[in-house]
């Protein structure tokens, strides 16, 4: 089994970028097909049309929600005073005091914030594009990691009930013959009784007819009642089960088109059951493969 991947998952990352602090935060729940959703910075929504690439060369279903929240971090390391703007702000708080005692002096906090004060570096569009591009690709590496966890959890669970279905059949396997002779002799009874009473009625029929006639019901019966295909179908699609959770990918389709196939095999049995144990194994069956069908809902 490899790369078979949970729909749901969450991830989050923060990257340092030369705009301030990104936050980013994936989370997906299932989906029939891939349904992507943005929220995002308004410095960083021109990069959209390459996450929604980035994402569905990597994720095939799923309704996933991105949110990509950057902040300012404030001073970078680059960042200094302007001191000619400086000066000259200083020179105009001295001329006001001159002018005015009673003025208040600036504060640090009010120098600082004074506009052209402080020179920042202008960021470099493409720098900071592949500076989110490279976070977001970190965050979303982590996000499948977490799909393909409880891909594989699921995966297991999915094993254990096709055990549990061939459990079922291998049970209900040898007990068969003795099912359908029962059900023979009990026809044969039946019949043998209808067919005398006709006999005692005077009909023209000799006896070899109604031999014949009771052996040909008896291998029609037989023949509805037989469930061996049924079963054998039910390990074939239960070994194809297999066969598609070890090539991994993604399987849910194929997955939930099987569940489908199973189902009808377990119907059809339920259908010919004469005995208390073929109907009590159709329903377990059923049980059996609805439970794996919610579980294959959760697989991309």
């Amino acid at each position: 089994m490899s790369n078979i991947s949970s729909m749901t998952g969450y991830a989050n990352a923060k990257v340092q970028t030369d705009m301030g602090l990104l936050s980013i935060d994936m989370r997906s729940v299932n989906s029939r097909f891939l349904d992507l959703s943005f929220r995002a910075s308004e410095e960083i929504r021109f990069l959209e049309p390459k996450f929604r690439e980035i994402i569905s060369g990597k994720i095939a279903r799923g309704k996933m929600e991105c949110r990509l929240n950057l902040v300012d971090s404030g001073l970078s390391a680059d960042t200094a005073l302007n001191e000619e703007a400086l000066n000259k702000l200083m020179a105009l708080q001295t001329q006001v005091l001159k002018t005015d005692p009673s003025a208040t002096a600036l504060r640090v906090a009010d120098i600082l914030n004074y506009p052209g004060i402080v020179a920042a570096p202008v960021p470099d569009p493409e720098v900071f594009a592949k500076q989110v591009l490279t976070g977001f690709e970190q965050c979303l590496a982590a996000f499948n990691e977490s799909r393909q966890r409880e891909g594989a959890a699921l995966a297991q669970v999915l094993l254990k009930y096709c055990t549990q279905i061939e459990d079922l059949v291998n049970t209900l396997r040898p007990k068969i013959p003795e099912i359908l002779q029962a059900q023979k002799d009990k026809l044969t009874e039946r019949l043998e009784e209808a067919l005398g009473t006709t006999l005692a009625d005077g009909a023209q029929i000799t006896k070899e007819e109604v031999n014949e006639r009771i052996r040909q019901e008896i291998t029609l019966y037989g023949i509805k009642l037989d469930v061996n295909e049924e079963m054998e179908r039910l390990c074939t699609h239960v070994k194809e089960v297999r066969r598609t959770l070890d090539r991994g990918g993604p399987v849910g389709r194929k997955l939930d088109f099987l569940m489908q196939e199973l189902n009808r095999e377990a119907n059809t049995l339920g259908s010919k059951a004469v005995s208390i144990s073929m109907t009590d194994t159709s329903v377990n069956l059923k049980l059996v493969i609805e439970s794996m069908r919610e579980q294959i809902q959760n697989l991309e």
